[in-house]
């Protein structure tokens, strides 16, 4: 697109491709047609490409779109640290919650790591680590925190989490597990 102001239809029509893509995305994987993503975001094919010319910008859009919304969380989570309104520690424990009972961000970035988008997938997780590394270094410093866990720790336990269609006590016993190899209780 120009550098033109967009119509307040325009936007809706992107964001409503957008949202259809990550959908499909997570629900069928990555190869879904543009047809597909296009009928279910309600709009015209051409519609479609005239916002994302080609199926990267689409996918690399769906990246960008799930980047901020982690960065928001992550930022949230900070800010709550921040404030004492929470630990660091308690924060960090909810973000495994959050990967494990609600996976859908995860399976989308699994799905999403394709050729197609393995550079805007790799630059988000470079982001989300940072502030990841942030929650660790404070959650150290208040002494929750084991002094030999690190964010590579963190991030393991974020990658090798249980499935969604793991039975939900399976997911339940593994945070309590995560949990207790964080801190102590």
């Amino acid at each position: 697109m120009t550098g033109q102001p967009r119509r307040a239809d325009a936007l809706r029509n992107r964001d409503a491709i957008v949202a259809a893509a990550r959908d499909l995305v997570v629900t069928r994987g990555p190869g879904i047609g543009m047809d597909e993503i296009a009928s279910s975001a309600g709009v015209a094919v051409g519609t479609l490409y005239r916002h994302f010319p080609a199926k990267q910008d689409l996918i690399a859009a769906v990246v960008a779109d799930l980047d901020a919304s982690i960065s928001v969380t992550l930022r949230q989570a900070s800010a709550r640290v921040e404030r004492g309104e929470t630990t660091a520690l308690d924060e960090l424990v909810a973000l495994l919650r959050r990967v494990v009972l609600e996976p859908r961000h995860e399976r989308l970035l699994r799905h999403a790591v394709t050729d197609i988008a393995a550079d805007a997938v790799r630059d988000l997780r470079d982001r989300a680590r940072i502030s990841v590394a942030d929650l660790v270094a404070a959650a150290h410093r208040s002494g929750a925190l084991y002094p030999d866990i690190t964010v590579d720790d963190i991030t393991l336990l974020l990658t090798t989490s249980p499935d969604a269609d793991a039975p939900e006590p399976d997911q339940i016993r593994w945070l309590t597990l995560a949990r207790r190899a964080l801190g102590p209780v």
